[in-house]
């Protein structure tokens, strides 16, 4: 089958009235971006629907890459035809004979969008339907459970025939719902957290906590290699890799063992929300499922948002562990997560951490300590990297943030 085009169907995009059209552009430019590669193809847009003009490009390879743009809720190759019912019904009859699936039963379903078409859906639907029946032998119509549903949307300026309905990843388009910072550790949970945040059209940063030489540099590569995953639905990612020993040594050193988690959890709050400020973002997305672990104990968090006005995103905190592994299968960063190279929060996870702590008590430990001084060390410290799916990850020279 030769398509021309690939009809795009917005889903939640459609219930923005006024500001449809920013979201609707900032869908257009991420399927842009994420078919660059394919240079003949051109995208167009109108309020209801989009269209990618294959030019002969593969349909099936680019199919492969339109099911993970968020925004689009599903979408069919199809062939384009004058908007006229005999050109109508001969596209469908090619339509028809170049599928190469047998096919014994269908129906036709018609939408007009162009409302003034000479005939009505059901006549539409008659004409078409019959006009298959008489040119094809051995099938039969079956408006229940059809093998074959012929799709027949009418516009102004055109028609298009399409029969497969590929759903998309839904969601809103990325980007349109401002910046956050990712709290990216090599864990199975944070990834998933980020690609759930970018559901909702946020654009993210990641950051992660690394100390050498707790911590390796194949713990590094491991997050590297999430981030890049999460690159192929958001395009290049900035991955902030901040230098976390120095604090981590005096946590174990000052703060008392039950209470080095939190602590712990609460300095890494802080120098994210320093970075967040650095980057003009406005939210920190997290991991945390409520009460996976001691740390994200409802008591914990209490203690550990105390440092923070900013808001702290936690896309995963009603899931169970066997929802977030299978959607980290499905997204393809479970295998990565699952390299045993250990991040700088196993390493130094105390025997009995607190489950249950005082906000007044880590309060008190931490006033003992002065951690202003490195905490701006580790900001200045920051290694930012570009990581993208297509090209080799790069440090990025034009930042001068830190």
């Amino acid at each position: 089958m030769q398509y021309d085009h690939i009809l795009i169907r917005y889903g939640e995009i459609s219930t923005k009235g006024k500001n449809r059209r920013g979201f609707i552009d900032r869908l257009k430019a991420n399927i842009r971006r994420t078919l660059k590669s394919y240079s003949a193809i051109r995208v167009e847009a109108d309020r209801d629907r989009m269209f990618v003009l294959l030019n002969g490009e593969d349909h099936l390879a680019i199919s492969e890459k339109l099911k993970g743009v968020f925004g689009i809720q599903n979408f069919s190759p199809a062939i384009k035809t004058e908007p006229g019912i005999e050109e109508i019904k001969n596209a469908a009859l090619s339509y028809m004979n170049g599928l190469t699936a047998p096919i014994k039963t269908f129906k036709v379903n018609t939408r007009r969008a162009d409302k003034s078409f000479s005939y009505s859906t059901d006549e539409v639907n008659h004409m078409v339907g019959g006009y298959l029946l008489t040119n094809t032998e051995g099938i039969t119509v079956n408006v229940k459970t059809p093998d074959l549903t012929v799709r027949v949307e009418i516009r102004k300026e055109a028609a298009y025939i399409s029969g497969e309905v590929i759903q998309g990843a839904g969601g809103l388009p990325v980007g349109n719902g401002g910046k956050a910072v990712l709290m990216l550790s090599g864990g199975i949970d944070s990834p998933v957290a980020g690609y759930m945040s970018m559901k909702r059209g946020l654009e993210l940063e990641c950051i992660h906590f690394h100390s050498p030489p707790f911590t390796s540099e194949r713990s590094k590569q491991k997050v590297i290699d999430l981030c890049g995953r999460l690159s192929e639905t958001a395009g290049p990612i900035k991955l902030h890799i901040v230098p976390f020993t120095e604090i981590q040594k005096l946590i174990q050193k000052q703060i008392p063992e039950n209470y080095t988690m939190t602590s712990t959890r609460r300095l890494m709050l802080r120098v994210a929300d320093s970075i967040r400020e650095k980057q003009g973002a406005l939210a920190i997305v997290t991991g945390e499922s409520l009460g996976q672990v001691a740390s994200q104990t409802i008591e914990s968090m209490h203690a550990i948002n105390e440092v923070t006005s900013t808001p702290v995103l936690r896309p995963l905190i009603t899931m169970d562990k066997l929802e977030i592994m299978k959607i980290a299968e499905e997204i393809d960063t479970l295998e990565i997560s699952n390299r045993p190279y250990e991040d700088c929060c196993t390493v130094f996870t105390p025997a009995n951490p607190k489950t249950k702590p005082k906000k007044e008590k880590v309060n008190f430990y931490e006033s003992f300590v002065d951690f202003d001084k490195l905490i701006e060390e580790a900001v200045d410290g920051v290694e930012t990297l570009v990581i993208s799916p297509e090209a080799e990850t790069k440090r990025d020279e034009t930042l001068d943030l830190f």
